[in-house]
């Protein structure tokens, strides 16, 4: 019997048996061959296209999942009925990272593995599966995070280190200038000439003092000032150095010359203090050297390698916070008690425009005019709030000051030295420093300034910032290069002073210009690098 069934829909169904009609096999009718032509090569075309596609996908699935299911049947079958294979594979990275917390991964678990690659060869050939991939993941990558901030912490201890040394060829100068002025007549002559001792306390002249026992820095700052001043002849340069210093210092600015400026060069062992006046200074060194030890034994009992906290007190314990030179500016109307009005540099600093018209201030009576608010605008003061150097959990300073508030900055200042001698600015400084002793020596941290923004409060002349830009001493420092070019002065005030190598290039450059590179001595020592 055969069953024949349009290809036009199911309008007629002929049942017929093999010896029907006249018995001889008459051929199919003409519906069976339609069925197989019509039909047969659709399904072909289909089935050509899609076991292509059937065959690729599932190769890519036994080989994504041979690890994961080791080709279990079972596994392969539900990934090809899952749906999205990449989508599957987030979700569970996904909670598998979740689940591996910093706290549940062992020390070890990373093992010896140093990068990606031979994490996949070792997870390959162990067969691991999604979660062990994840959890060895994460412990790799939180191990070489960790290296990453251990390895920027130790850099910044060191650099910071670094700013506290001598370097070679500043040393070399000055011995070479010590032998120079045991040797050498012309080193050891009289400063200044006999001529113009008599302009040393004229108050027509223009005085600038520098505190200092950096002879290198001292000539950069005469020769800076000297070179951009519209009247050169009108300038009296008084520089103080400490007794070690004083020969190679000597040495240099009477070999040196300045030629249209007068320099004078005085010890402190030449001086003739009282024994009152030499009891206080002692003192005051004694009580700073007692704060930074303070800070010092406070610094090594943490963990300074993993504590941001301690690395703002690196640069407070630098050595210059314990320079006589540098704490020795609250007297200096006792260095001075013939002027009456002086200019103040730092070493640290290269004057780029003519600074006379800072003698013609008026202070309103104030005793010292200084850059309060920063090139970047009123009340901007980066680095410089009392916060930054005082203890504000402390009473006594929360009770008597604002941490908000900006400080003046050291480095260019006028000073008045008679409204300073009306005062009891001096006095006042050192009243503070005793209270410090009684509480505990914790009220700030160490160095000359805050007491000194102590002792000057009520005193003090606001100039505009472009007289002094600071903040340069910096590794990276944020002030605009117009600005550092329009400012009058700039100042390296910062770990990174210019003599140093650890400092910014593009600033460094301005201060190097001012060296005097055709010295013997200085290329002798190779001060130039």
């Amino acid at each position: 019997m055969r069953f024949y069934i349009s290809t036009t829909g199911i309008k007629r169904l002929t049942i017929a048996s093999a010896g029907a009609g006249n018995g001889k096999g008459s051929p199919a009718p003409a519906s069976v061959r339609r069925f197989s032509g019509r039909t047969l090569f659709p399904i072909v075309l289909v089935l050509a296209l899609l076991l292509p596609f059937l065959f690729v996908r599932i190769a890519f699935i036994v080989l994504d999942s041979a690890a994961a299911c080791s080709s279990s049947p079972g596994c392969i079958g539900w990934r090809f009925f899952s749906g999205s294979d990449a989508s599957v594979l987030r979700e569970e990275l996904t909670r598998a990272l979740l689940e591996a917390k910093d706290g549940n991964m062992d020390d070890n678990e990373g093992g010896g593995i140093e990068s990606f690659n031979q994490l996949v060869q070792e997870m390959t050939l162990k067969q691991q599966d999604v979660k062990a991939f994840a959890f060895r993941t994460k412990a790799m990558l939180s191990k070489m995070e960790h290296k990453v901030q251990s390895a920027r912490q130790r850099e910044s201890i060191y650099w910071h280190l670094a700013s506290h040394g001598v370097p070679k060829g500043v040393h070399c100068l000055c011995l070479k200038l010590a032998e120079e002025y045991a040797v050498n007549a012309r080193a050891r002559s009289r400063l200044p000439s006999p001529e113009y001792v008599s302009q040393l306390s004229d108050p027509s002249f223009h005085h600038l003092v520098l505190l200092t026992d950096n002879v290198l820095a001292a000539s950069v700052v005469v020769s800076s000032t000297v070179q951009n001043s519209a009247n050169p002849e009108k300038l009296i340069f008084h520089i103080v150095t400490d007794k070690k210093t004083y020969t190679p210092m000597h040495a240099w600015f009477a070999t040196n010359s300045i030629k249209s400026a007068v320099v004078e060069v005085k010890g402190l062992h030449q001086y003739d203090w009282s024994q009152e006046l030499n009891f206080a200074v002692k003192d005051m060194l004694e009580i700073h050297r007692s704060i930074w030890k303070h800070y010092y034994n406070d610094l090594k009992q943490h963990d300074f390698e993993f504590d941001e906290e301690h690395k703002r007190y690196l640069e407070a314990l630098s050595p210059s916070s314990l320079s006589l030179m540098n704490l020795l500016r609250i007297y200096i109307p006792e260095l001075f008690p013939d002027l009456n009005k002086i200019v103040f540099l730092e070493e640290d600093v290269v004057v780029q425009h003519d600074i006379s018209a800072l003698w013609e201030l008026d202070l309103s009576g104030n005793v010292v005019g200084a850059v309060v608010n920063s090139w970047c605008g009123e009340n901007c003061c980066p680095g410089r709030k009392y916060k930054d150097y005082f203890n504000f959990s402390h009473p006594i300073i929360s009770s008597n000051f604002v941490h908000d508030r900006c400080m003046w900055l050291y480095g260019v200042n006028i000073f008045d030295l008679e409204a300073w001698r009306r005062t009891t600015i001096t006095e006042t400084y050192h009243q503070w420093l005793k209270l410090s002793q009684q509480s505990g020596l914790n009220l700030w941290s160490p160095g000359v300034k805050p007491p000194a923004l102590i002792a000057f409060e009520g005193h003090v002349h606001p100039i505009d910032p472009l007289w002094h830009v600071a903040e340069l001493g910096h590794r990276f420092p944020e002030v605009p290069l117009e600005i550092v070019e329009a400012a009058a002065v700039i100042h390296f005030s910062g770990p990174a002073k210019p003599w140093l190598e650890i400092g910014s290039p593009e600033v460094r450059g301005l201060w190097k210009r001012h060296v005097n590179c055709s010295n013997k001595f200085i290329r002798r020592c190779k001060v130039i690098w």
